[in-house]
Order: C-alpha cells, then structure tokens, then sequence
C-alpha cells in the first residue's frame, strides 16, 4: 500500500462523487419495494442472458443499442440505474456512459445481475419469478450488510 493518502476534503469530494453515480444491490432492491423507486432500472446484457434471468421490472435495453433506442424507450426526466453482468464486466459502465452522453442522470448498480441473483433477490424467467438462495460467501444472511 503507498504512503500517498488523499487529505479529507479529496477524500470526501471523491465519495461524494461516487456515490452520486452508483449504488448497490440492496439500494435497488429497497427502492423497488417501496413501489416508487424514483428510477428505471435498464438490463444492458444481451438478449439470450436477458431471458436466462433478470431483475423483475427492468427494462431491457442491451448496450450496442442505447444510442439508437433510448431516446423512443425513456422518459428523459426519469433518472436511470443500469446494471449488466456483475463485477467482472464494466457493461454497466458503458450502458450509464452512454445514457449520461444522451442527458440522462444515471447510476451504476454495482455487482450487477451477478449480486442481485447471489443475494437471493427476486429474479424473472420465463417461468416465472423466483429466489434462489443466498450465497452466504457474497452476501449476510438476511439480506441486509447492516451498512
């Protein structure tokens, strides 16, 4: 680890930042479940991980096509979270870059599809929605980190 710490004023304005433009799992989950989450959560994964499973309620809008289709699938005045993949795959990153290029207020969901489904949280198939267990390796038992 280096000696080079950032003095509190930097530190503050970078996490301040930060989370300005992402949040978590467990944010998003809360926010869907008040019915009034303030946001569209988009899926920029593609179509064949789409239908293998995803967040109910999400919009579907693979990244290749955000430029050419988000201005006719969202409200410019509705602020979006993206999220892709999990932690390994910056498709979140990308999907939020190019929606916040087009004027949208974005955030990233970070750990993505990956956490949401790890955290036991509620994903739609076509069979239906469903929970899957809680991989305790990732994510407390009972849903909450305490943070």
């Amino acid at each position: 680890m280096t000696t080079d710490w950032a003095e509190p004023a930097d530190a503050v304005a970078h996490l301040r930042r930060r989370l300005s433009t992402e949040t978590d799992v467990s944010d998003v989950h809360a926010a869907l479940e008040s019915g009034v989450p303030g946001f569209v959560l988009l899926d920029s994964r593609s179509a064949e991980s789409w239908a293998q499973g995803h967040v109910p309620g999400a919009v579907h809008l693979p990244g290749a096509r955000i430029t050419t289709e988000a201005a006719g699938l969202l409200d410019p005045g509705v602020p979006v979270v993206t999220y892709c993949w999990g932690p390994g795959c910056n498709g979140a990153t990308r999907a939020a870059l190019a929606l916040a290029l087009l004027g949208f207020r974005v955030r990233e969901m970070l750990g993505g599809f990956e956490y949401w489904a790890r955290e036991g949280l509620p994903v739609q198939t076509a069979a239906g929605v469903q929970r899957g267990s809680v991989d305790l390796l990732t994510a407390p038992a009972g849903l909450s980190c305490g943070c």
